[in-house]
């Protein structure tokens, strides 16, 4: 069962003087949500066998938006062509680029799980780029440090994973950024909390 901290944490890339403020969309009650609310909530529990959690319980604000972001999520995560090692990292990079705690703080264990190197989570948590990655690691971090800084991908970068994954292995990966980009932003947006105790896993990180 999920549970909620009081106190919320600065998002984004903000300096360690930034100040915290509280979430701005907690769980909403069972008995205040609106019908529509209540539907969503329990076609996301039968799809997803856990109550609404972590970045959907802002987005149930928009039930229809909620379902739909979480249908997207569920084929990416299980059924895109982006092997789930490669899929995790691709989110923490998306994590570490908007500075979203409790994204990364969801991930990190399950990349960890998929056999992504330490090493590697440790470099892209503290914001470096990982010295020692395998040519998938280095593939797709390419691709989605281009996609994020650049807002483009090269084409020798394009050609490459294209050659490695098809094109449907571009489009999923480009998905895959861009979901977790809509997570990140609905969450910083809110202010989403952390797990009660849980101290923020990301560095500030200061431009």
């Amino acid at each position: 069962m999920r549970t909620r901290i009081a106190l919320a944490f600065a998002f984004g890339l903000l300096a360690p003087s930034a100040a915290r403020a509280q979430d701005r969309m907690p769980e909403i009650p069972a008995d205040t949500q609106t019908e529509a609310q209540k539907k969503a909530s329990e076609e996301f529990l039968v799809a997803r066998k856990v109550p609404v959690f972590g970045p959907f319980v802002p987005l149930l604000r928009s039930p229809q938006l909620m379902l739909n972001a979480s249908n997207m999520g569920l084929y990416l995560r299980y059924n895109s062509v982006v092997p789930l090692k490669l899929s995790e990292f691709t989110i923490l990079l998306t994590a570490r680029e908007w500075s979203q705690q409790l994204e990364w703080q969801i991930h990190e264990p399950i990349a960890r799980k998929a056999g992504l190197d330490p090493a590697i989570v440790e470099a892209v948590r503290e914001g470096r780029r990982p010295d020692a990655m395998g040519e998938d690691e280095t593939l797709v971090y390419a691709f989605a440090t281009e996609l994020h800084r650049n807002k483009a991908v090269s084409d020798k970068t394009y050609a490459r994973v294209v050659e490695k994954f098809g094109e449907q292995g571009a489009i999923d990966l480009a998905g895959i950024n861009g979901y977790y980009t809509l997570l990140a932003m609905t969450l910083n947006m809110a202010r989403t909390a952390l797990p009660a105790g849980v101290t923020p896993p990301l560095p500030d990180l200061i431009k």
